[in-house]
């Protein structure tokens, strides 16, 4: 029997063949008041007529192409050199299924064993895995890695990191009845006094952001020795752009390394798909969630790649997985990979220090126009918090108005911070952007 039925008598035979009488009684377990009785579509379109429509709705989006953007948060403008979307949209890529077969699957594992090695070199550990969904359930994961590895179950997380992640963090670990505590800040850092307060004997890992959600830098060295002092595991989730200038986590002595990939080669695009990298220390290896690539050997001596270590819930007893992961973001890691093989060690360098430079010109000619002042007085990459004499949304409206997309109103996520705004100047804004949203800000021209 044909899969589309044609005529009224094809239809009738399909129903009769799974037992219904009409299509309605497959609708039976849906209640009435969810159904919708028509769906009232519009009369059909040929090809050129709904090109043209689509473009229509496509072009009331409020794109990066037609706007100067210094928002940041979490999802960053970056420049994306041509070779990285051309390769990614290579069939052997975009179309590639989960490499279970390392036999047809060589390409694919490659590209995957070159990322995790990469991954390892930008953040100075010694394993990654093959990515993970994002960066906020990179950190979760790793909370919860901290949390099995011993008889310690309580978490403690900063509250200067970005208040989503933490989000987040409370979904993963609420079901699994792991507490979550938070430290203050103080100056836009973490509170360090009571941060030696609160990590114990019963505390399984400390979660610190660098630079943190306000942009500000961390002292990572210490946040970590306090943490090691009580036995805690380390996680730091880093911003990959940054650590062109800043020091790698591995030499700060984190334990896990985890981040929000998509500075790296993937575009914004309303939000996702991301991808969120996962490192660690050799200690931890096979602890790690989700999958690893593996360089290995055949029978005659060549070259090959392999998964490994896949200690998931579809490879053995739910109870005893690492993780509950079934994917990776391979697509978008492929991206990172082809990114960072691109700019090599200097350009990643020479990325970071445009967007230090451009950040830190715009940080002082908004600072020097009356009304506004830095929230906070601390080092910061290429996010910076600020007073503002108006109430950001008033604000964000007279710069859209000039085609400028504003900063990020922490008052948002922080209640006490009313009248503030985040911005993120990126290596893509030149001085005459900066220059017209410093003239967009002046209230009083």
């Amino acid at each position: 029997m044909n899969y589309i039925a044609n005529t009224e008598k094809e239809r009738v035979e399909m129903l009769e063949a799974i037992g219904v009488r009409c299509f309605e009684e497959l609708l039976a377990d849906i209640p009435e008041d969810l159904r919708i009785a028509r769906l009232n579509l519009p009369p059909p379109l040929s090809e050129l007529e709904l090109l043209r429509h689509l473009q229509e709705i496509s072009d009331q989006n409020m794109d990066l192409d037609h706007t100067i953007s210094f928002l940041g948060a979490g999802a960053y403008d970056h420049f994306i050199p041509s070779v990285v979307p051309y390769l990614t949209s290579r069939g052997e890529f975009s179309t590639a299924y989960t490499p279970y077969q390392p036999e047809v699957s060589q390409g694919t594992l490659q590209s995957v064993y070159e990322y995790q090695s990469l991954i390892c070199e930008l953040t100075a550990m010694d394993v990654s895995n093959a990515s993970l969904y994002d960066g906020a359930s990179a950190m979760s994961e790793a909370a919860i890695l901290a949390a099995h590895l011993g008889k310690r179950r309580e978490i403690v997380v900063s509250r200067s990191v970005h208040p989503e992640y933490r989000q987040v963090l409370d979904a993963y670990l609420h079901g699994l009845e792991i507490p979550v505590r938070e430290i203050p800040t103080v100056n836009g850092c973490t509170d360090l006094d009571v941060l030696r307060e609160h990590v114990r004997s019963d505390t399984a890992a400390v979660l610190v952001q660098q630079p943190n959600f306000f942009g500000c830098l961390e002292p990572m060295t210490e946040i970590g020795e306090i943490a090691h002092a009580q036995g805690a595991l380390f996680v730091a989730a880093v911003y990959p752009i940054s650590l062109g200038l800043l020091k790698p986590p591995g030499d700060y002595g984190a334990d896990i390394a985890v981040g929000e990939g998509q500075p790296l080669g993937n575009p914004i695009s309303f939000g996702g798909p991301y991808l969120g990298f996962f490192a660690t220390n050799q200690k931890l290896l096979r602890k790690i969630p989700g999958r690893i690539a593996g360089m290995t050997h055949d029978v005659d001596g060549k070259r090959g790649f392999v998964l490994t270590l896949q200690a998931r819930e579809q490879h053995i007893r739910r109870e005893k997985a690492t993780s509950n992961i079934c994917t990776n973001q391979a697509l978008n890691a492929l991206a990172a990979c082809i990114y960072l093989s691109v700019l090599g060690k200097q350009g990643m360098r020479e990325v970071a220090e445009l967007n230090l430079q451009k950040s830190h010109y715009a940080f002082d000619q908004i600072c020097a126009m009356n009304g506004y002042e830095p929230l906070f007085d601390q080092p910061f990459f290429n996010e910076f918090a600020i007073r503002c004499p108006q109430v950001p949304d008033t604000i964000n409206r007279r710069l859209l108005e000039q085609n400028i997309l504003g900063g990020v109103p922490l008052g948002n996520f922080y209640p006490e911070w009313q009248n503030t705004m985040l911005f993120c100047v990126t290596e893509q804004r030149t001085k005459e952007d900066i220059d017209q949203l410093v003239k967009a800000l002046d209230f009083s021209s």
